[in-house]
């Protein structure tokens, strides 16, 4: 048996999406794309979104729009992707780091607090395997430092207090307390990469919270930030005599092609039989390793519903060497595993930024014996079945 880790869910309805796509002559960012849009705003209940081709993209425009930079610094955790903090250095702001907690993913909120000076200007939390941060107590921290913040421009003045910036690749469809992830943060990236929940191959989107900024001056903003600082996309230049455009900022390039966008409101149609596939498998996963050395992270609480991203365990007893061997066992009866994640510390470019594992003791314990199971929509109970067997047979 071959028990792949997480490929992609393509039906024929994207193939057929695609298919239209690359016959109607418009394969760049186009008529998909802006419909896309529309229909992601919809979906998280913010009034715009702006499709993008990573979630690396939507968090960095996101500081740039902020006007965030060097001198500013800006919050992230050690537990994540690269992509959450070298966002930070690409805009030449000081990344700082707060360990999460002992018993859980999320940053410890009351060192969140601590760490806020009169220089950050922004907090980026990570809703791991697409279960939602607790914003109510990232609110609760940034608004306790709330007289250290000192907006340096417009935009950061209608936000007036340090911006939630939401890394929320995992968790496109998550809600907390009933409200999507998009409706707490200030502005919240999603990822629509190929192993993601909802794929666009590459891709990812931003939007924006409800009544705080002016949603049609922020998409245009984004639009210049997207794709050279060009006043006309190719949509708009397209139209009878409107050849002419301007350069208003020698900006950047990550914008949605219709390509991608196709994949998108295919995948968007079958989303919530997706996610609803995503929930009973963690539901047999549970069931299976109930009482075990396996603990599995929790997905869905009273306040809390995850997307079902991923599957990460603990294993007790099990320390980094023997959770790798693990991994090596599990292949060789056909099942890929992975990690998530390696903290951040513990990688070159980090440890080059002055970072040591040594000052984030949880994170290393959270890794140390971490590892990651197969969920993804392709997979079968027996699948399943199989990993916990397997899993239980060699930790036994």
């Amino acid at each position: 048996m071959k028990i792949k880790f997480s490929p992609p869910d393509i039906s024929q309805m994207e193939i057929d999406e695609v298919i239209d796509t690359l016959k109607s002559g418009w394969i760049t960012t186009g008529p998909k794309t802006k419909e896309l849009e529309k229909l992601i705003s919809k979906y998280v209940y913010t009034n715009s979104a702006v499709c993008l081709n990573s979630a690396t993209a939507a968090m960095e425009m996101s500081l740039r729009y902020l006007g965030i930079g060097p001198g500013d610094e800006v919050i992230t955790t050690p537990y994540t992707y690269s992509a959450s903090a070298s966002v930070i250095t690409h805009v030449g702001a000081k990344v700082v780091m707060v360990d999460i907690t002992e018993d859980g993913f999320e940053m410890d909120y009351d060192r969140v607090a601590a760490a806020i000076t009169t220089k950050t200007k922004a907090i980026i939390p990570v809703d791991i395997g697409g279960v939602p941060c607790n914003y109510d107590k990232v609110i609760e921290a940034i608004e306790s430092k709330k007289s250290l913040f000192k907006p340096e421009n417009e935009i950061q003045e209608r936000v007036g207090r340090v911006a939630i910036i939401a890394d929320a690749a995992h968790s496109f469809g998550a809600s907390f307390k009933g409200k999507t992830v998009a409706e707490w943060a200030d502005l919240t990236c999603y990822s629509f990469h190929a192993v993601k929940n909802l794929t666009t191959a590459e891709g990812g989107a931003v939007t924006w919270r409800k009544g705080l900024f002016d949603d049609a001056q922020t998409y245009e903003e984004f639009q210049l930030l997207s794709l050279h600082g060009q006043n006309k996309d190719a949509l708009a230049k397209m139209q009878l005599g409107a050849w002419e455009y301007d350069i208003v900022a020698p900006n950047y390039k990550c914008n949605m092609t219709d390509i991608m966008a196709a994949l998108g409101l295919a995948q968007l149609k079958r989303y919530p039989k997706l996610l609803n596939r995503r929930r009973e498998i963690i539901q047999r996963y549970d069931n299976g390793f109930k009482g075990s050395e396996v603990v599995p992270m929790i997905h869905f609480t009273t306040d809390k519903i995850g997307t079902g991203h991923l599957y990460i365990v603990n294993i007790d007893d099990y320390d980094e060497q023997g959770r790798n061997n693990l991994i090596i066992e599990m292949a060789e009866r056909g099942i890929s595993t992975n990690v998530h994640y390696k903290p951040l510390p513990m990688h070159t470019a980090y440890k080059n930024l002055g970072f040591k594992i040594s000052d984030f003791p949880n994170a290393y314990k959270r890794y140390e014996n971490a590892l990651t199971l197969p969920l993804h929509t392709l997979l079968s109970d027996m699948d399943v079945d199989f990993v916990i067997a397997s899993l239980l047979d060699i930790v036994k």
